[in-house]
């Protein structure tokens, strides 16, 4: 995302400097102007929204609409999906959205991600299990990407046999290679024709899953349809794979550059509940909400806003914002971070919210107990970042222990 001359934005950002250190781009854009005319991750005009407060705002505000029917004609859209899997809860306004979520909420219940707290400890451990004798390890590959995928297979009831293709699948929409675009094309399909055979099996015979409380799930004579079912197991997938690896990923490399923060939670975990909400505030996996369409031109800190163009709201911006986190840019486990937009705000607040928080308490509590001397295995500025301005998050994390 290229911050363009046009008034009322500032000069012209490198990608790569964007890509290198987004927070020091994000304060020059935040204290620039709180709203800017940008182009988007795919190079079409859009307005970039840097202020907390502003952010904060219109996460809530009912004339910024998900449905892509708003969008102008020939404006950014965002991440393309078949139709089956488009009818989705971040594209939808109320009163769809209303519904479904009404609907999701009688299955997605407390009881049932209580139920998943002992799968992701166990998990969490074997997987440590595995690494612990050799003595150094990528923690992206052997533990905060396969934690969440096997907590999605126990969510959904995805049979172990069929898990190692889900995991293949996923990885290609998650991480693209550059080289085989058409992978992604075909991961799409084949999740398609999955998630069609996963329905149709928990039909015949339901369990004690997300995915069959879904289908039996009612309101009155309303239900799920098809593509709204297929489209929900779409979205839990994504959002609860992607996002909690590059949550798990930042957190940990967060913790391991603050040596003090780090002693200060391993002497008393029960820091570890407020430090996942600071940890998220501080490096979130999502530098940006998803794109929004103004049902009508709409006036935020002080800049009109057409109806129909696309806005793009800035969480990493908004999450060091001085006017409402002192001192962001420092790492702060007894900080109070409630308040933070990493997991949305208003009514499209992240329905997965309580097993975001479980799963990444449970892996960075694990990871600590069982590694004391758990260290950073390459310098800082090895570290290579995903190449996304949608997403932040580490291709590898090595670690030695």
């Amino acid at each position: 995302m290229d911050a363009r001359t046009t008034p009322p934005g500032p000069a012209d950002v490198d990608p790569v400097e964007l890509l290198a250190d987004p927070y020091a781009v994000y304060a020059r854009l935040r204290e620039a102007g709180p709203v800017h005319r940008v182009a988007g991750t795919d190079g079409l005009p859009a307005w970039l929204v840097t202020r907390y407060e502003d952010v904060r705002q219109a996460l809530a505000d009912p004339r910024f609409s998900l449905d892509k029917a708003h969008a102008k004609p020939g404006g950014y859209r965002g991440f393309a999906l078949p139709p089956a899997l488009d009818a989705n809860l971040l594209n939808m306004d109320p009163p769809d959205h209303t519904r479904v979520r009404r609907l999701v909420s009688q299955a997605f219940t407390p009881r049932r991600v209580a139920l998943l707290r002992e799968p992701v400890r166990r998990t969490a451990g074997a997987l440590l299990d595995a690494i612990a004798p050799l003595g150094r390890a990528d923690l992206i590959a052997a533990y905060a990407g396969p934690l969440p995928i096997v907590v999605i297979c126990e969510l959904l009831g995805v049979a172990e046999e069929d898990r190692p293709d889900f995991r293949s699948w996923t990885d290609a929409l998650v991480v693209p290679d550059p080289a085989r675009p058409e992978r992604t094309k075909e991961a799409v399909g084949a999740l398609l024709g999955f998630f069609a055979r996963l329905l149709a099996r928990k039909r015949a015979e339901p369990a004690d899953d997300l995915v069959s409380a879904m289908i039996a799930v009612r309101d009155e004579e309303d239900r799920l349809s098809e593509d709204e079912l297929m489209s929900l197991v779409f979205l839990i997938l994504f959002a609860g794979y992607e996002n909690i690896v590059h949550l798990i990923g930042n957190a940990t490399l967060a913790l391991l550059r603050d040596p003090a923060q780090l002693a200060a939670l391993r002497a008393d975990p029960a820091l570890l509940g407020p430090a996942v909400e600071e940890l998220a505030r501080y490096d979130g996996p999502a530098p940006l909400a998803i794109r929004r369409f103004p049902t009508e031109d709409v006036t935020l800190g002080g800049v009109t806003v057409p109806a129909g163009e696309t806005v793009l709201l800035s969480l990493a911006a908004a999450h060091r914002d001085p006017r409402r986190f002192p001192d962001p840019d420092r790492l702060d486990l007894g900080r109070d971070a409630t308040g933070h937009l990493a997991l949305g705000h208003g009514i499209h607040y992240c329905l997965g919210a309580p097993l975001a928080r479980l799963e990444t308490e449970i892996a960075l509590g694990t990871l600590l107990d069982r590694f004391p001397g758990l260290e950073l295995d390459v310098p800082v500025d090895r570290l290579n970042w995903r190449p996304s301005m949608r997403t932040r998050g580490l291709l590898a994390l090595p670690v030695r222990y």
